[in-house]
């Protein structure tokens, strides 16, 4: 047998084709406009051969779709530019939350195309109800992506809590979760996606995390650096650097909702007192604002606030003024710590903005070492309250544009 066609010698064939097809599609990906082929040859330095082969293999596993030729001055053909495909693989995005579930469908170019919240106070739920719940809402997102031409190729599932490598939720306190084992629950339902060679069938993570990886990875992108915080019952935060999310040594970091801001103060399901939420999680300022849970239901409660505040209620003011210098105080510590210089707030926080800025901005100016002469930037998440279901489903389409070699064996 010669060299050329030993098995190790195929196997480097096989790396190196996977190889080009990662960083052609990658590039396709992040272009501003559609690239040609040649475009595609100049700036990866592959041959022009090479490229055309790559494509073609793109265009027949419904990865890459050819876009409408540009008007050209002068003589000669104009070139077709390269697209992510409409149709073809697509990522599965779930999220339990305290008071709602969540399902989305993105594609591989990052457009939504099933969006489905479905509210209900899940705390007196039991885990593997909840979870069958959303198994259904699920079901129905995948009926709905094969109606669009769409395969789902995986999914990720994003909880409220500290989730380890396993995929067990080791804690979830708003939602009363100890030791949930999710990837066993569900596997009780049938698959929630088609099996792809190289993707993960499930991914669970915490929501924050995911979140802040739909920020970073949106349209347009975020920052190399920020920290990315959800506002939900139960406040979680996403660290991002240089690029890539912080996880810690077990991956749990982010758990700015349990910084103590009043060490002596409210009692927090937790354990701990004095937790930032008991003060700026969503409960408490619908508390302090004086309005009743029975008057101001989950799925109503930003909206609600965003409009009382919008008409000068003054105690909606208070209470959005007293939530957001709690919030600067936790945040100013994370910058102090980690010299960040943006601020994003999402989840429930992102049309409450307008009136959580500024006293953030305030706490931050006055604890900030180095406010003076580096300012931080705090603004809402471009995704809002749906980041962490568009991050989960988004997080899966990466893995296939990174790795588009395992789509192609099974659409082979």
């Amino acid at each position: 047998m010669s060299p050329t066609h030993s098995p190790a010698g195929a196997a480097r064939q096989g790396s190196l084709r996977e190889l080009n097809l990662a960083l052609v599609l990658g590039r396709i990906a992040a272009a501003e406009r559609p690239p040609s082929r040649a475009d595609l040859a100049t700036a990866t330095g592959l041959t022009r051969a090479t490229v055309s082969a790559v494509v073609e293999d793109l265009l027949a596993g419904q990865l890459v779709s050819e876009a409408e030729p540009a008007p050209r001055v002068g003589a000669g053909r104009p070139a077709r530019g390269l697209v992510l495909a409409d149709q073809g693989p697509a990522g599965l995005g779930l999220e339990v939350n305290v008071d709602y579930l969540a399902v989305c469908v993105v594609d591989l170019a990052g457009q939504v195309r099933h969006h489905t919240v479905h509210r209900a106070d899940l705390r007196p739920v039991a885990p593997a109800d909840a979870l069958t719940h959303l198994v259904e809402l699920a079901g129905q997102a995948r009926a709905d992506a094969a109606r669009q031409g769409l395969t789902l190729a995986g999914a990720a599932l994003a909880v409220p809590g500290l989730v380890d490598d396993a995929g067990l939720v080791r804690l979830a306190p708003n939602l009363g979760w100890q030791d949930v084992p999710v990837p066993e629950l569900l596997g009780a339902h049938p698959p929630l996606t088609d099996q792809v060679p190289g993707v993960p069938p499930l991914v669970v993570d915490n929501e924050a995390n995911l979140a802040a990886l739909g920020e970073l990875h949106g349209r347009p992108p975020g920052p190399a650096s920020f920290l990315h915080i959800s506002g939900e019952v139960g406040i979680g935060a996403g660290i991002v650097l240089d690029g890539a999310l912080f996880r810690g040594v077990r991956g749990w970091s982010g758990e700015i909702g349990h910084l103590p801001v009043d060490p002596q103060g409210r009692p927090c399901r937790c354990g701990g007192r004095g937790c930032l939420e008991q003060y700026a999680g969503q409960e408490a300022i619908v508390a302090a604002a004086g309005l009743a849970r029975a008057e101001l239901p989950a799925d109503t409660a930003t909206a609600r606030l965003a409009e009382l505040a919008e008409a000068g209620d003054p105690d909606a003011l208070r209470a959005l003024r007293d939530a957001g210098t709690a919030l600067g105080v936790a945040v100013a510590g994370v910058v102090n710590l980690l010299d960040l210089d943006t601020v994003v707030l999402g989840g429930g926080y992102a049309p409450l903005a307008p009136w959580l800025c500024p006293p953030v901005l305030t706490e931050i100016a006055g604890r900030v070492l180095t406010a003076a002469w580096s300012p931080v930037t705090v603004r809402p998440s471009t995704l809002g309250p749906e980041a962490a279901a568009v991050g989960a489903a988004g997080s899966v389409v990466r893995h296939i544009v990174g790795r588009p070699a395992g789509w192609l064996t099974r659409s082979a």
